[in-house]
Order: C-alpha cells, then structure tokens, then sequence
C-alpha cells in the first residue's frame, strides 16, 4: 500500500507542475481551500448549533464538498496563463482568488446546514446530551441494556445436500479468506462465530467526564495561550 502511494505521488508531480505555476506550497493551500471548509463548517455547527442534524450536516458537507469539487477540477482545466498572455480563463478562476473563494464556500455550505436544519425534524435532547459545547455539562443517564436470549435451533439438513456439500465448503472459505483480507487493509479485527454467540458481558459503569483539577486546566490554557501567540507571530513575521 505504501508502495502504491509513493507511485501515485510520483506521477502526480506532473499535475502539480502544472497548477499552480509549479508552486508546491500554493498547491497544497488551493486544494485546502477546496476541501477543508465544509468539513469545518459542519464541525463547528455541530458544536455550537444545537438545531444542527444529521440531514443539514449531510447535504451541506455533500453541497460544499461539490461545489469545491467543481472548483478544483475548473483549476486543473484552466491554468493560470503567464503574466504576458491574456487570461480567458472563467469569471470564477480569473476574479476570485482561491482564499476568497473559501470565505465564499464557507457562507455556501453554512447556508445549506441552517436551511436544511430548520427545514427538517430538530434533534432530541437526548441525542445531544454532552455532545455540544452548551451541553457539555449535562447529567449523565445511565442507559438500561436489554440482552436479548438467543436460542440456538439446530436445522436438519437433507441427505441430498451432502453432495454439494464441497461446493459450499469451498465458497465460503473463499469469501472467508476474502473478508479477512478486507478487514486486514482496513485495520479492523474480525469477530469469530464463538465470540459472536458468547453472552454479552455486564454493563460497565461510565468513567467519561469532563472535570479537571484547577491546576491541569489552568496549565492547558496557559500552553494554549502560548501555542497562538507563537502561531501569531510567526504568521506575522513571515507574512
């Protein structure tokens, strides 16, 4: 995997060359700029918005994510011509420089999670309960667990089965092998049929909170304060 990686990045020096002037860094900034705001917008709305649902966060992260999209593509179409040709390139590529066009896709995918949001069923309070900053301080309720009984019945097979028993044996011992080679480049583990059918174990009391001693929160916000006043400065400096 890593191998194919470094293969599609070779080949893609060539495209990079030509957005962008050739410019690495410019590069990297304008395919942020296509893709991260949406992402932010529907982040920061779900913590700060609590009529935020899933139904806003889906079609404004699927509109903005689009629209960025179109943009990307449109750069790689028409490249800036030098500074002695005449640029033809569309109203959008030409005016708009890619940092404003963020701001602008920012307000586009904001305008769709409030429009959607209102338009659609507002989320109970239990599914935001200590998800959002407002209800990050909400009491926990414990949750009853119901175990479902799960009775094994044994099925009888007919004797005229026992000849494509082969058959069977071997296809699902190659989607078996199949499954395990998916799970494996996805980084999950898969469950036997014995843990499956094993009882569930006893419910475990929840030891998540937010609480934090006076001297821990005081030396993380003292880091914080001191992690952007050096991002400042250095934006500043170098700017």
């Amino acid at each position: 995997f890593v191998l194919v990686l470094v293969l599609v990045s070779v080949l893609w020096i060539p495209v990079v060359q030509a957005s962008q002037g050739g410019q690495l860094f410019i590069y990297i900034q304008s395919i942020s700029t296509y893709l991260q705001p949406p992402v932010s917008i529907i982040f920061l709305m779900g913590c700060f918005w609590r009529r935020t649902n899933e139904k806003g966060a889906f079609w404004g992260l699927t509109v903005g994510l689009t629209v960025g999209c179109i943009r990307m593509l449109l750069d790689f179409i028409y490249p800036a011509p030098p500074c002695y040709e005449e640029d033809n390139r569309p109203v959008v590529l030409k005016y708009v420089h890619y940092l404003y066009f963020s701001v602008l896709l920012s307000f586009i995918t904001l305008a769709v999670v409030v429009g959607v949001s209102l338009a659609t069923e507002e989320p109970t309070p239990e599914q935001i309960s200590r998800l959002t900053w407002f209800t990050r301080f909400d009491p926990v309720k414990p949750k009853e667990q119901v175990f479902p009984v799960e009775q094994s019945i044994e099925a009888r097979q007919p004797e005229s089965s026992s000849t494509k028993g082969g058959s069977s044996i071997s296809s699902v011992q190659t989607q078996s092998r199949f499954l395990s080679v998916l799970y494996w480049l996805c980084g999950m583990e898969r469950q036997r049929e014995e843990q499956r059918n094993d009882s569930p174990s006893p419910p475990e009391l929840n030891v998540c909170s937010l609480d934090e001693k006076p001297r821990l929160r005081h030396l993380v916000n003292a880091n914080l304060i001191i992690c952007l006043s050096v991002t400042v400065f250095i934006i500043g400096y170098w700017a």
